[in-house]
């Protein structure tokens, strides 16, 4: 029932001006995502399941983002999530007759940017102070202070803690 309602709602979510990030938040909580302050969630982002959807301050979910959370989808503080990136916490079990679904959570820290059409696969913990390059696959857990580009994601360099501190907030 609840997913149903949902349905509907997501028409005056989708429909809504891009400038309306308060009417799309208020729609969220509504439906039981926690979001922090300054929350901008553009209006072609999908989101599965909002009651598994908790988002910190000052996090942007940009154009065409999906957000299919079978599992709980955790993001920090100060994190863009750029236009058509993908985040999927829940796969199946092939091996199963029923090829099972199995729903796993996805944790993302303070101060990370995925850039465009990245996709973070389920159980994926992403550190704090990362960027995720454009279209690339991240299917495993990152450290912190790094950047990860590529299919299969692989670190490619380090970030500075001097660099990355320019980050903080004010």
């Amino acid at each position: 029932m609840l997913r149903g309602l949902w349905c509907l709602a997501w028409l005056g979510f989708r429909f809504s001006p891009r400038a309306c990030y308060a009417w799309r938040n208020m729609l969220l909580r509504l439906f039981g995502a926690k979001l922090g302050r300054g929350v901008q969630v553009f209006p072609t982002c999908r989101i599965q399941f909002p009651w598994n959807l908790e988002l910190g301050d000052q996090v942007v979910l940009a154009w065409g983002v999906k957000i299919y959370n079978l599992g709980p989808i955790k993001i920090g503080n100060r994190v863009v999530v750029s236009q058509f990136a993908h985040l999927c916490a829940g796969t199946h079990d092939f091996q199963s007759a029923g090829f099972a679904l199995i729903k796993s959570p996805i944790t993302i820290g303070d101060h990370v940017w995925i850039a465009t059409e990245a996709f973070i696969g389920p159980n994926v913990q992403v550190a704090s102070h990362v960027v995720i390059g454009a279209r690339a696959v991240v299917m495993r857990s990152t450290e912190s202070h790094a950047v990860y580009a590529g299919n299969p994601a692989r670190k490619i360099r380090a970030i500075d803690e001097v660099f990355a501190s320019a980050y903080e907030p004010l």
